[in-house]
């Protein structure tokens, strides 16, 4: 990650690099080095998160970019080495330097995990939740990061009830069906993290991928969003 952009947490936030729950209703693996990224790999793991944080001069600017396109919606097909190029045409110009080079970074990341050309990526200015209730995605693996606003919510394997997902609800909201038991066990991603979820069309996690849901955003409130997908 380019110093420059972004600055270690500090270390009474966390005891050791990397943490990794090895239990299988866990199935999750939380670090603050982009190494642990590669942890999705794992047979045990559906959410591998990088906890980050931007220096305040990025999050200045992208507060401004964010003011400036209160209504972006793009979707585009990038790779590492157009990712940049792209994203400053798409944005008329208007996107921080800092911004369009960590976007680039990432997209380089997720290519070279997965060893991919090229990615559809999509960055969104968001007013409400895009998916309000909790549901698995149709993707093999998905990247997700909030440059700006709330972040994205999701549910651990050993606190959730998957029979009750989607229309086996029977129409109650999440907080009634019994999908989970109690607000507490609803994990928060942070602004500026970077997960990888694993979906249902990743080989040998179609029951158990990750489940997750956009947060309610407030009434004067908007989030960047950055998605990566296999192209």
């Amino acid at each position: 990650m380019n110093a420059a952009l972004s600055e270690p947490l500090s270390d009474a936030a966390f005891s050791t690099q990397n943490s990794i729950e090895e239990s299988y209703t866990q199935r999750s693996s939380v670090g603050i080095q982009a190494n642990v990224l590669a942890d999705i790999y794992k047979e045990n793991i559906n959410i591998a998160l990088w906890q980050r944080a931007f220096k305040p001069e990025l999050v200045t600017a992208i507060s401004e970019f964010v003011a400036l396109n209160p209504r972006l919606s793009k979707s585009v097909t990038v790779s590492p080495s157009s990712a940049f190029e792209i994203l400053d045409d798409a944005t008329d110009g208007t996107a921080p330097k800092a911004l369009l080079e960590d976007i680039a970074e990432l997209v380089d990341m997720f290519c070279c995990l997965f060893e991919l050309d090229d990615v559809g990526l999509r960055l969104a200015t968001l007013h409400g939740a895009m998916c309000p209730r909790f549901h698995v995605d149709k993707v093999p693996c998905r990247l997700v990061t909030t440059y700006h606003g709330i972040a994205t919510q999701w549910l651990n394997e050993y606190s959730l009830d998957r029979s009750k997902l989607g229309h086996a609800s029977n129409g109650k909201p999440d907080s009634e069906s019994g999908l989970y038991a109690d607000d507490s066990d609803i994990q928060q991603m942070t602004c500026a993290d970077v997960a990888l979820l694993k979906g249902q069309s990743w080989i040998g996690n179609e029951n158990t991928a990750l489940v997750h849901r956009s947060p309610a955003v407030a009434t004067a409130g908007a989030r960047l969003l950055l998605t990566l997908d296999f192209a």
